[in-house]
């Protein structure tokens, strides 16, 4: 059987959290511009995705940090 290893591992030993960290900050830039692009969505545009500007509004109105 196959020895697999879910984690990542590294010589440097600030390599895991300096990663993390990198990719904690990546999500929370991707979550900016989908939050910044919902706000520019047109009614008919929300009307086809099924959402009410009610819930645009709450969305974009989320600090970048929260889910």
């Amino acid at each position: 059987m196959a020895n697999l290893s879910l984690h990542y591992s590294s010589s440097a030993p600030l390599a895991g959290p300096f990663t993390a960290f990198g990719q904690i900050l990546t999500t929370w830039r991707e979550r900016a511009r989908q939050r910044r692009e919902l706000a520019t969505l047109d009614y008919r545009t929300m009307r086809d995705l099924g959402i009410s500007p009610t819930d645009i509004q709450f969305e974009v109105n989320k600090p970048f940090w929260r889910d």
